[in-house]
């Protein structure tokens, strides 16, 4: 078995965050031939809890068994205003002096800044509850931007279904992205989004991809990506001004252009150092950096590691075993 994973469930939630976590932790993948994760349910009391919908549910799993864990996850809260409780505090506190690694979901943050774990540290939330995260909590350095923060012991998402980010961004982190991509195949979802939570704001979804310019081109980035390509090409490939075209981009996926094309081309990166022993230079070419100091500049701001260093921690099995003669 993998390391442990515990989950807090607390009477009114709405078991959709909670959900997440059971899902991605504690189903166990048939087609992932590695140690998969001990997920642990817990409740702060002995008494059933009352779900959102009429459910009960109960667990033989207290806050000891929740700050004993590797991981512990706080899915979003009944109410951010309410007063966190002395004793799930005193809990998050002990996980963080055991070593455990720290994640919320959505309005979960605002029981982490109550345990004084954000102090000083980066950290998302809901984009609703930003504003009240940072009155509350002012030694909190508050972004409500990103989908979810990694500061290494520390993970914060952003509201409801950027916990499935946060979610794979761990299984990733743990074992490779080949792994997080076969996760997130079996969930029917993108193994990694760009943008942040801008493009989620009093905003319309935007449309399928091959029915709109900038979808069309995002569609033929992704199989030119060794090409070096630039704002230029990609607004001749929509049919539009740059100018124009930059606009729409920015409103359909919350990000740049720019910082779309190095996120995918950081992606096809990982799959080729997991799985060839093709050289870092090569592969830097392959994937569309103009040199292989610029493929591990980005890759390093990405992802806190070298190609080399990733390499040798997420080999899969099928690179290391011997080729035909």
């Amino acid at each position: 078995m993998g390391s442990t994973v515990s989950v807090l469930a607390y009477d009114g939630m709405t078991a959709f965050e909670a959900g997440i976590v059971i899902e991605v932790f504690g189903l166990v993948w048939p087609d992932i031939d590695l140690p998969w994760y001990e997920l642990k349910v817990c409740t702060e009391t002995p008494d059933p809890i009352r779900v959102i919908g009429g459910a009960t549910m109960s667990s033989p799993y207290g806050l000891a068994d929740f700050a004993a864990a590797d991981t512990v996850v706080v899915p979003s809260v009944a109410d951010p205003r309410a007063a966190t409780s002395p004793e799930l505090i005193a809990a998050l506190r002990q996980a963080h002096r055991n070593g455990a690694r720290i994640v919320s979901i959505c309005s979960g943050a605002f029981a982490l800044a109550a345990a004084g774990l954000l102090d000083g540290r980066r950290a998302t939330t809901h984009w609703r509850y930003a504003d009240l995260l940072r009155e509350r909590y002012p030694a909190v350095v508050v972004d409500a931007e990103p989908l979810y923060t990694d500061d290494g012991d520390i993970l914060t998402s952003a509201g409801c279904a950027a916990g499935l980010d946060l979610a794979l961004h761990l299984v990733r982190t743990d074992m490779g992205a080949s792994v997080a991509n076969a996760v997130a195949r079996r969930l029917v979802i993108q193994p990694h989004r760009t943008g942040g939570q801008a493009q989620y704001i009093e905003s319309p979804m935007p449309p399928e991809p091959l029915d709109d310019p900038v979808g069309r081109s995002l569609a033929w980035a992704a199989e030119h990506i060794h090409e070096p390509l630039g704002v230029a090409d990609l607004a001749r490939v929509a049919g539009l001004s740059q100018r124009t075209y930059l606009r729409h981009f920015v409103r359909s996926t919350g990000t740049t252009p720019s910082k779309w094309l190095t996120t995918q081309r950081i992606q096809a990166a990982l799959a080729m150092l997991e799985t060839s022993d093709a050289p870092v230079e090569e592969i830097a070419t392959a994937v569309g950096f103009a040199t292989a100091v610029t493929f591990r500049h980005h890759f390093a701001k990405a992802l806190h590691t070298s190609p080399s260093a990733y390499r040798n921690t997420f080999r899969t099995a099928q690179s290391k075993s011997p080729s035909p003669a």
